[in-house]
């Protein structure tokens, strides 16, 4: 199948690229589960503006203070001058922010941050954002989805990623050929044990960049949230929102006795979890929301409120079991400033792509705005190098081994070298994480 543009992944990375790159472009989406079975449908707290260049300074400061200064500055500063632009144009879409009696958009806080400034749909800002951005991408026709397909392989050309290979539900090969290939795979967190991720998501972009050689970076650079629900039962682990934490929620241990500051930068917190769970001998410690009103936790805490129900706890009554969880992975597929790969016609985006925006912790909510901001610069310069309309098979003078689908065979082997790959590579430099990882499965 021929298109102008491969994108897989269909969280916001990948389908705010699609929107922004011109409408006279072929572009196939493709993702291995269902649409919507992305991280970004999950996330709860908010997405980060910057309010104005008045605000420019402070959200560098907050960003570097929360990545322990280890942050790349040229992102941060870039991310601070673009945040504005893209949200703007993120509300534009009509995506169902909250807004206050006459209107005017709502801000939260949530830890690092010395502002109000993040924006949100209650506490399900993810979902509302993607729904939108989906509901827009179908009204294009320029653009195609092929929903559970997983990907194997990228197909390269002189040096060139000119498509990819993948399987469908059915176990057969499917092949998509285009100029340009964009990775917005997500996380990693399907890998691990406990994870707040979706469990879809397993770093096959950390795979198909080790099988050619593309650049990748801080691959030992996994961010543990301080609050998911514990459930001994459930791999997936449910996450309770940093924004109920910035509005007011408290850790306490079993007596009751709150033992750190809440909204210091999210590896302090976990870190301080984790002693406290060392020390008092339990694997979870409470949340506490009790003194927050009943009427705001049940409107703005909607989701997290009705879950915790479902699941025997009143979050305006009961202390909350929680504890740390995998949650986002701030290494990945080296790119530039543009999102370009160290392989010409290569591009990633979103969670997998390692900008340096993050440094050793990322800043709540930021990580949204690095797929906005980054989803809009690889589709600004597809659109300004893109050759359209290519006949690919015809311009093939080497590397065809590469793309005969007899190579193919073994669909389930390719899949298990591919996780074997990602969970290998962590493992060089986080032996630490071996319990964690799903080595023996």
């Amino acid at each position: 199948m021929n298109y102008d543009v491969i994108i897989c992944g269909s969280g916001i990375a990948g389908i705010y690229t699609a929107l922004n790159i011109s409408s006279d472009l072929k572009i196939a989406i493709i993702t291995n589960d269902k649409l919507e079975s992305c991280n970004t449908y999950l996330a709860q707290g908010g997405i980060t503006t910057v309010r104005g260049k008045e605000d420019r300074e402070s959200f560098i400061e907050d960003t570097l203070y929360a990545g322990g200064n280890e942050n790349n500055l040229e992102t941060v500063k870039l991310i601070a001058e673009e945040a504005d632009k893209n949200i703007k144009k993120l509300v534009s879409m009509g995506v169902p922010f909250n807004r206050d009696d006459d209107g005017n958009l709502l801000y939260t806080r949530e830890a690092a941050h010395s502002k109000r400034r993040i924006l949100y749909s209650n506490d399900q800002t993810g979902k509302h954002i993607f729904l939108t951005l989906a509901e827009k991408m179908k009204r294009r026709n320029n653009i195609t989805t092929y929903s559970e397909v997983e990907i194997l392989d990228l197909l390269i050309s002189n040096e060139k990623a000119v498509g990819v290979i993948g399987t469908n539900e059915k176990n057969e090969i499917l092949e998509f050929l285009g100029d340009k290939v964009v990775l917005a795979t997500g996380g990693i967190g399907g890998l691990f044990k406990n994870s707040t991720n979706r469990r879809n998501l397993k770093g096959i972009g950390i795979a198909l960049s080790k099988k050619h050689g593309v650049e990748i970076s801080n691959v030992g650079a996994i961010q543990f949230h301080p609050t998911a629900f514990y459930d001994p039962q459930s791999e997936r682990r449910f996450l309770i929102s940093e924004s109920l934490r910035g509005e007011g929620a408290e850790l306490k241990d079993l007596e009751g006795n709150r033992f750190v500051d809440e909204l210091l930068p999210r590896d302090v917190v976990a870190a301080s979890i984790e002693a406290k769970k060392k020390e008092i001998g339990s694997p979870y410690v409470y949340l506490d929301a009790t003194k927050l009103k009943v009427d705001f936790l049940k409107v703005r805490f909607k989701g997290i409120y009705e879950n915790l129900l479902e699941k025997g706890y009143d979050l305006a009554k009961d202390m909350i079991p929680v504890t740390t969880s995998q949650h986002y992975f701030m290494g990945g597929i080296t790119v530039d400033m543009d999102g370009k790969t160290s392989l010409d016609g290569l591009y990633a985006c979103g969670e997998i792509a390692f900008t340096g925006l993050h440094g050793r912790n990322r800043l709540a909510s930021n990580s949204l705005l690095e797929g906005l901001v980054f989803g809009n610069r690889v589709a600004d310069h597809i659109n300004k190098t893109i050759i359209k309309n290519r006949v690919f098979k015809e311009e093939f003078s080497c590397d065809e081994s590469k793309l005969e689908i007899g190579n193919y065979k073994d669909i389930e082997k390719i899949k298990e070298e591919n996780r074997r790959l990602v969970i290998d590579e962590i493992l060089k430099v986080r032996e630490d994480l071996k319990d964690e990882l799903s080595v023996n499965r």
